[in-house]
């Protein structure tokens, strides 16, 4: 396995990739069949994440994190592509979710949700995407109308990553149903067990990450009381969304350039083992050739991230920048990973086959997290100003 050698990553991350390699060796990987299986993980591998040490590893101590940096994520993330255990999303507990709270939660939000969040009590996930409304968010549908002292909550969505355990959700809907586009919308939490009218439709059936409990969610009149918008003041949350949202494309982007790096090396393993017509499949120039522009492509791609990576330690990188990584990053991904599965030949469409399905798994990346071609409309607008 090729290392990831990065300025970023120093002796005591390094310590902690190795710890966290073994432990997805170890704990994650042997259930990953039976969760494929199921189209879910079991709900007890949350705790178990928790007393692991591998949930909200960039919150603060002082609300039950790991007191750790956005670095302590990426490893995390990294490690996790590199397992291929795709049942569960920690970016999107950790990374994403608890980062909504620690950022624009009330510190009596950030004192209730964050510990629970770290110890695995509670399951996280954030509700975006309607039938409706994909990558543009201003065209949600989702309705959270005062009432007295609650929120009452109508609509509708899905897509939804780690839905079916998901205990608190983060609900982005309109507060002001008057206002147009981004205007009026906010984001509303949602603790599932305490509400009536939550229901959860089918877990979705992929074609790739089938182990992800990807849902759908309904909303039917449910209450919530008025302390549960984020950060306690409506009609804040697509800044909210718009500032966090790099943070998220950098977690597929990491993700991403670890399964390219994957792929060349499962392949790298299969092509020195396997003969054809007397010689060895490395040994032919064109398998070769194609493993080199694979590795290169790869490594340029890392370089990139790493950059990118360096600039959210220093609180710099911006959202055309995140935009360009994650575009990039997944379509390179679903290139090298597609070379790569050609080297290997019919035994590349078997599923027994590690790259069979990397090739599934990886596709959606081009789409979640923003449709690429929505990335490169930012990144266009960034250059018309």
């Amino acid at each position: 396995m090729t290392q990831w050698q990065s300025a970023w990553i120093d002796d005591d991350l390094t310590i902690f990739q190795d710890s966290v390699r073994k432990i997805f060796e170890r704990e994650f990987i042997p259930q990953e069949e039976k969760w494929r299986k199921q189209r879910h993980p079991d709900r007890e591998v949350w705790p178990k994440l928790g007393e692991l040490g591998l949930l909200c590893a960039s919150i603060p101590s002082e609300y039950g994190g790991g007191g750790g940096t956005f670095a302590h994520e990426a490893v995390i993330c990294m490690e996790q592509a590199r397992a291929q255990v795709s049942s569960f999303s920690i970016s999107v507990h950790s990374g994403i979710v608890s980062h909504y709270i620690l950022n624009y939660g009330t510190e009596e939000q950030r004192k209730k949700w964050l510990p629970q969040l770290a110890s695995g009590q509670r399951v996280a996930a954030i509700a975006m995407s309607e039938p409706g409304a994909g990558s543009d968010l201003q065209a949600v549908r989702t309705t959270a109308v005062r009432d007295g002292d609650e929120y009452v909550i109508n609509g509708s969505k899905t897509f939804i990553t780690n839905g079916y355990h998901a205990e608190l959700i983060c609900v982005v809907a309109k507060t002001d149903t008057q206002a147009k586009g981004s205007r009026g919308i906010s984001l509303v939490m949602v603790e599932t067990e305490k509400v009536s009218g939550f229901r959860r439709g089918r877990i979705l059936e992929k074609i790739g990450q089938k182990g992800q409990d990807t849902a759908e969610l309904f909303f039917d009149d449910v209450r919530v009381p008025a302390e549960n918008v984020l950060g306690g003041a409506e009609g804040k949350g697509f800044v909210q969304l718009m500032e966090q949202l790099p943070r998220e494309r950098m977690f597929i982007a990491v993700g991403a350039v670890a399964t390219m790096q994957k792929a060349i090396d499962e392949t790298t393993a299969y092509v020195k083992d396997r003969k054809v017509f007397g010689q060895r499949l490395m040994d032919m120039q064109n398998t070769r050739f194609k493993l080199a522009e694979c590795q290169t492509q790869a490594t340029v791609a890392r370089c990139f991230v790493d950059d990118c990576v360096h600039k959210v330690l220093r609180g710099e990188l911006d959202v055309p920048t995140a935009a360009m990584a994650k575009w990039w990053t997944t379509q390179l991904n679903c290139q090298i990973i597609d070379e790569c599965l050609q080297l290997h030949g019919g035994y590349g469409y078997m599923e027994e086959y590690p790259i069979s399905r990397m090739y599934t798994d990886a596709r959606v990346g081009k789409i979640y997290g923003g449709a690429n071609e929505i990335m490169k409309e930012i990144i266009a607008r960034s250059m018309d100003q």
